[in-house]
């Protein structure tokens, strides 16, 4: 069994619309989170994944101000939030600590 599973939904960010999958800009700063679906045209969905916004790759969202900072594959970027909207993550739980 893995040691991360997803959040319940009681667990989910307020103003998700499904409590399972949210939005990346309404995460909070230090959550970790897996991509779900990426909702954009398919040029940006394409540009995304060059960048390693994968489905099924976790991340951790690391600041959020004007532009959403991001930690994927040991590499900080930098979005747009209105790009941020268009990721689809779900929460993951924290690790079990030993």
């Amino acid at each position: 069994m893995s040691s991360r599973s997803t959040l319940p939904p009681s667990a989910a960010p307020a103003g998700c619309p499904n409590p399972a999958v949210c939005p990346l800009s309404q995460i909070r700063a230090g959550m970790a989170v897996r991509i779900k679906h990426l909702a954009a045209s398919p040029e940006v969905s394409h540009r995304l994944r060059e960048m390693g916004f994968c489905e099924d790759q976790q991340i951790r969202l690391l600041s959020q101000q004007t532009n959403v900072i991001c930690q994927v594959c040991n590499v900080r970027l930098g979005i747009s939030a209105q790009l941020a909207d268009s990721i689809l993550v779900e929460p993951l739980a924290a690790p079990a600590v030993r």
